[in-house]
């Protein structure tokens, strides 16, 4: 998938035309829709195209769960053609974007939902709000990322990293612990892959980060107590608490813009020319400047730090510190 070129001014006008609706006139679905239903799923593939010769596969996999669906609505209403058209001005010619929808397998009537890699506004909008917002989740402080984590390991097909090495980006959303296994049982019955037996969490994150840079976003700093060590020891750096839900889209460009090699100064400058208010991009700034830091791309120096600092699991990041 993949096809049909991108229109900014399309998708900022679909966004307005919904901007005062409620939640239940944008995401309708009262079940998991018949194409986002992952059972049987061989890929979902980004593809190089005449239009699209240098695809970039993007994957936004949204916790849909009570505390956590007003992220997937921000984006409809109005985050999302600001995030293209951040990436866009980054020189990223061809961003494809896939949604997925997570819940708890243990709880939920549907909890992994799958769209399809898309370029062209109306398309990506199509399966964003196609998304069941079933606003359930687990009893324990656990839902069931390892199924996203999983399905996009194994079951995406992407030509930045297949045809030229290049990795896409995973950005989760969440607010809870990770399960630390990949249930066999649970991969059979939702994705109908046969597995010998349960996966380790950590092998699963390595393996997604052969193909793509993942990132476990945490909605803001009230949350952050709550799930922050579990996904720190699987990603190190790769973790980023924001400063508000609403930031999602903003601070995954500039996570983009940094891994592409721009600094946090310069982030910053694309914000406040695109608009964004002040409060706001400093709020960005804190997001991000630690993972800017493994790169030497924060704007400062780097802090001296001893291998006894670093956080457990500082290594899934793939990045070193000075």
């Amino acid at each position: 998938m993949g096809f049909g070129g991108y229109s900014h001014e399309a998708h900022a006008a679909i966004s307005r035309a919904r901007a005062d609706l409620p939640q239940q006139q944008i995401f309708t679905q009262k079940k998991c829709h018949p194409l986002m239903d992952p059972r049987g799923v061989k890929q979902r593939e980004s593809r190089d195209s005449p239009a699209h010769p240098r695809s970039l596969a993007v994957v936004f996999a949204l916790d849909v769960t009570g505390s956590m669906g007003e992220i997937p609505v921000t984006l409809a209403k109005k985050e999302l053609p600001a995030f293209m058209q951040s990436i866009l001005d980054l020189g990223v010619a061809d961003p494809q974007v896939l949604f997925m929808a997570v819940g708890d397998a243990r709880s939920d009537r549907a909890p992994l939902q799958v769209g399809q890699f898309e370029s062209a506004a109306a398309e990506m909008d199509q399966w964003l709000t196609r998304s069941f917002l079933e606003g359930g989740g687990g009893e324990y402080g656990q839902e069931s990322y390892e199924l996203a984590l999983y399905f996009a390991a194994r079951h995406t097909d992407v030509d930045c990293a297949r045809k030229r090495g290049k990795r896409g980006y995973f950005f989760m959303t969440g607010d809870e612990r990770p399960y630390p296994r990949v249930s066999r049982s649970e991969v059979e019955k939702l994705i109908d892959d046969g597995l010998d037996e349960d996966l380790a969490l950590d092998a699963v994150v390595r393996e997604l980060s052969e193909t793509y840079h993942p990132f476990f976003l945490i909605p803001d700093e009230a949350r952050r107590a709550r799930c922050e060590r579990p996904w720190r020891d699987l990603m190190g750096d790769h973790v980023v608490c924001m400063g508000s839900p609403s930031d999602t889209c903003l601070v995954a460009a500039a996570l983009i813009a940094i891994t592409e090699g721009a600094d946090v100064a310069t982030v910053v400058e694309r914000m406040k020319s695109a608009g964004v208010d002040g409060a706001r991009v400093g709020a960005v700034v804190r997001a991000v400047t630690p993972y800017a830091s493994t790169l030497g791309r924060d704007s400062a120096a780097s802090p001296a730090l001893t291998d006894a600092a670093l956080p457990r699991g500082d290594g899934e990041s793939r990045h070193k510190r000075p």
